[in-house]
């Protein structure tokens, strides 16, 4: 029979290894086995290294809620005005409101033109932006698939179609944190008139800590309420309160590790301290020449309002904001009916402004730096709806957005939908791959932005295979 001696010699083991190991584990020698940890990370927005060298540094978002029809200003189609108001046979259109549906071909009574020594082609909708026709890069070939503002919205915003997920900027202010500490690294400057379609979802947190929650400026002033203490605090008296304060909540949270929504609380409240001066300071455009005021249209009362908020935008990126997002109103592009008085309003809205704001950050030096885009969730359909209020309906099968700095080539039209601008059929975008390419102009490895959840580790994008669109990049 085999004995214990026997058997431990055969296997390697000695019986002073044994012992060896007896005594390192009584003395605390050995090695722990591995455990789990059970700490709970914290977070904070320190600046961050990005995963390589970085175009941009800053982002600044203009996001056209409703749909902009990219047929009638940034996708010429000949064909259109060609066979106008005759019936098409040839496409599987996906009507949202069948019931006003038509196969009518529809050619806006807008002209073309080309511009810049690039020769981009832009309606005349949108003469100021022809002037900056050398400087941006239109898209011709976006494609969300998801045919309602809601899910489509949320797949541009957030990657997927369904609500609850991280919003684009706070995926870059946790991947990359702030460049300044008196400031939110993300600001929403959204429309007076309404809150966007899915409203606080545009620029939510989702599950990350909600640290990177965009936030919220106040559409009208004050952009940023309470800002100036009572008189009875000012100077001394509040500032030696606020670090009593300081004090108590870090003691508290200390008994308290990894609760991160108290840490993020405790953070946004000591960030609103140094708001008071700062944000002032950002906010106020009254110091701006009455030259760049002008430029932004602030002397029209059309595009005074979106103006104002783009000018505040090269302000907060010049201060180190990390992600800026503007809105229009609610569904204000959503031209179902009256296409040919609302689409011409719309645009004296917000042609000079977002031109204004590409020349303005080139002329100071951030646009090589600070990438800016412009786009809604779709475009609209070549075919008429309503034929007593003609309008268009939805259309995320093939629709335009352009986008400028930030490593981006100036003077380029990239990509293309068929002939009557139903379907992108050239260098197709999409959402993921737009969010892809984003990413790569920060540095960021989209797979390496990860963060841990019980239920495994989620990242923006996630099972699409994504691509860099290298072809639009300098």
């Amino acid at each position: 029979m085999l004995n214990r001696r026997h058997f431990l010699a055969t296997q390697g083991f000695s019986l002073g290894s044994l012992a060896l190991t007896w005594l390192m584990e009584r003395d605390g020698i050995a090695a722990a086995p591995a455990k789990p940890t059970l700490e709970r990370p914290t977070f904070d927005l320190k600046q961050k290294q990005p995963h390589s060298e970085p175009r941009a540094h800053a982002m600044i978002s203009m996001f056209m809620q409703g749909g902009p029809s990219h047929v009638d200003l940034l996708d010429p189609k000949p064909e259109l005005s060609k066979h106008h108001m005759q019936d098409y046979s040839g496409g599987d259109f996906k009507f949202d409101s069948t019931d006003q549906a038509s196969r009518k071909l529809f050619a806006g009574p807008w002209k073309f033109r080309p511009h810049g020594d690039c020769g981009t082609e832009l309606s005349e909708l949108l003469p100021h932006l022809g002037d900056v026709a050398d400087d941006i890069c239109v898209i011709r070939s976006m494609r969300t698939g998801v045919n309602n503002h809601g899910q489509s919205i949320l797949a541009l915003q957030s990657g997927v179609v369904v609500p609850g997920r991280p919003s684009l900027g706070s995926w870059m202010t946790y991947a990359l944190g702030s460049e300044n500490d008196d400031l939110p690294a993300f600001l929403v400057l959204r429309d007076p008139a309404s809150l966007p379609v899915e409203g606080v979802y545009n620029w939510s947190n989702g599950f990350l800590p909600s640290l990177f929650q965009g936030t919220v400026a106040r559409p009208t002033e004050p952009r940023i309420a309470n800002l100036d203490p009572p008189p009875h605090m000012q100077g001394k008296p509040q500032e030696r309160f606020l670090e009593y304060l300081n004090q108590i909540n870090r003691e508290h949270l200390a008994e308290r590790p990894g609760e991160n929504d108290l840490a993020a609380r405790i953070a946004s409240y000591e960030l609103a301290a140094k708001m008071q001066s700062a944000a002032k300071e950002a906010f106020d455009i009254s110091g701006e020449t009455k030259a760049t005021q002008s430029m932004y249209g602030l002397d029209r009362k059309e595009s005074r309002e979106f103006g104002t908020r783009c000018l505040i935008a090269r302000r907060l990126v010049e201060r180190g904001v990390r992600f800026v997002q503007l809105f229009t109103a609610n569904q204000e592009w959503d031209h179902h009916g009256g296409i040919i008085t609302s689409l011409p309003k719309v645009c004296l809205k917000i042609d000079q402004p977002a031109a204004a704001l590409v020349r303005d950050l080139k002329e100071r030096g951030l646009l090589d730096t600070t990438l800016v885009h412009w786009g809604g969730e779709m475009g609209r359909l070549p075919v008429i709806q309503n034929e007593k209020n003609i309008g268009r309906d939805h259309n995320t099968y093939g629709f335009s957005q352009w986008i400028a700095g930030g490593g981006v080539k100036g003077g380029l039209t990239y990509g293309a939908t068929d002939e009557i601008g139903h379907k992108a059929v050239e260098n197709v975008v999409m959402h993921h791959d737009y969010h892809a390419t984003l990413f790569h102009l920060f540095g960021l490895d989209p797979h390496r932005v990860a963060f841990p959840r019980a239920t495994g580790t989620s990242q923006l994008i996630e099972t699409q295979q994504a691509r860099v669109v290298r072809d639009i990049l300098i």
